[in-house]
């Protein structure tokens, strides 16, 4: 094999870091210093007596931290990538920064504050935008096993190499099915790690790529990898009730608004239940504001189609924002469901599917939720094939959980609630 030069792969790396380093400071310059020094002026600044330094330090800080939420959204999990993500990342660690300050009543200049909220968002899309192909990853694929099937993803450029050899070209990393390895391909991928050219797992970058863990090629070892640890469990029940309770004196109206709508139109109960699956294969009942005409829910157990007759025009336009789930914050406070999670199924669904694919059942070892990693990724699911990409979905959060992925998905959610994706 020929030579490979370490160095030219530190050098790209420290470039990377700098250029890293160089935004930072370029964005904190413009966002923070400039807003500051034409509106007060340079002796102002350092002024502490009318809050200008306070204001300034909690401006820096701030915009850090949403420098740093931000480039991690933008290359931590798919979906993220996008522009649309930037601007409700940004207010909220800004609005998240100011609660302290608030409480603490530290004279703070709202004018640099607000400011340098807007100026942040401006230049995170700017870099976005000059970024972006820079961000799209170089991979050398070994052409064997499942590192062949990331060669037709979209978003990355993959190449197959056609011999042990990267034969002097740049690459991010060096992506291999590790299971299915010829003698040669090994010494290659031990003489790229030894001069610190990353490799990595062709089924780690698949479900990096993708967000979905692929369930008809599990390795036994899985099965252990996806359960959830207990202090997120607590955590994750913590910030449900806390949520709920902040976010009543908008849900609550929004609720009593919609059932009266349900009760004007057609006749009959406005909230009705139905059985479905939930942790530990347990049923329970799920709460829910009637979308369709009274009796049309129970008539069958069937996918509720794109210009589904049964739904009324008041349903529908529930449907379409979600708001027909806002019940469903009853069965969070019972422990039934959680905000986030795996949507739960009917029985017969569920029978249906663990018949017709491997582990389906095993996303029922985490509580379901009203929103989640496959709704706001995928969408609606009405037949077998999208139904099991839908559970390569849920096996991705079910394996990946963190709260920070959680905000992530709420996130997520608010673009899919505006948009109305993926609406039936």
């Amino acid at each position: 094999m020929a030579a490979i030069h370490p160095r030219r792969y530190d050098k790209v790396y420290e470039q990377l870091l700098l250029s890293r380093w160089f935004s930072s400071l370029v964005g904190w310059l413009l966002t923070v210093i400039a807003p500051a020094l034409v509106y007060w002026g340079g002796a102002a600044v350092v002024d502490p007596s009318r809050g200008i330094a306070w204001g300034l330090a909690v401006s820096s800080i701030t915009f850090v931290l949403a420098h740093f939420g931000v480039t991690r959204l933008l290359s931590a999990y798919p979906g993220g990538r996008t522009m649309g993500m930037i601007i409700p990342q940004t207010l909220v660690i800004y609005a998240l920064c100011m609660l302290p300050v608030l409480a603490l009543r530290i004279e703070v200049s709202r004018y640099l504050l607000g400011i340098s909220c807007f100026l942040a968002i401006v230049w995170f899309q700017i870099e976005y935008i000059v970024t972006e192909k820079y961000r799209r990853p170089k991979l050398a694929i070994v052409p064997a096993g499942q590192a062949v099937d990331l060669l037709a993803l979209p978003g990355i450029d993959a190449r197959a190499l056609e011999r042990p050899d990267l034969d002097g070209t740049r690459y991010d990393a060096v992506v291999a099915d590790f299971g299915c390895l010829t003698p040669d391909w090994q010494r290659f991928l031990t003489r790229c790690a030894l001069d610190r050219i990353a490799v990595h797992d062709a089924r780690a970058v698949y479900e990096s790529i993708t967000g979905r863990v692929r369930i008809n090629r599990m390795a036994e070892n899985d099965i252990g990898s996806l359960l959830p640890s207990v202090s997120y469990e607590y955590a994750k029940l913590v910030f449900d009730w806390a949520l709920i309770l902040l976010t009543a004196p908008v849900t609550l109206p929004l609720a009593l608004a919609a059932l009266v709508a349900v009760r004007l139109e057609s006749p009959g109960p406005a909230i009705y239940t139905q059985e479905r699956i939930g942790r530990g294969n347990r049923p329970f009942k799920i709460y829910k504001i009637r979308s369709m005409r009274v009796g049309a829910d129970d008539a069958s157990n069937q996918f509720a189609g794109e210009d589904d007759p049964r739904i009324t025009r008041v349903g529908r336009i529930l449907r379409k924002y979600r708001i027909d789930e806002l019940p469903q914050f009853v069965n969070v406070l019972k422990g039934d469901m959680s905000l986030i999670g795996p949507r739960p199924e009917q029985p017969d669904f569920v029978a249906h599917f663990d018949r017709e694919l491997p582990f389906y059942s095993y996303r029922h070892v985490v509580k379901p939720g009203i929103t989640g990693w496959a709704q706001v990724r995928q969408g609606y699911a009405d037949n077998v094939d999208q139904t099991r990409q839908k559970i390569e979905h849920d096996f991705y959060y079910i394996k990946h959980c963190s709260l920070f992925l959680d905000v992530f998905i709420l996130f997520l959610t608010v673009k899919t609630l505006l948009t109305g994706f993926g609406a039936r």
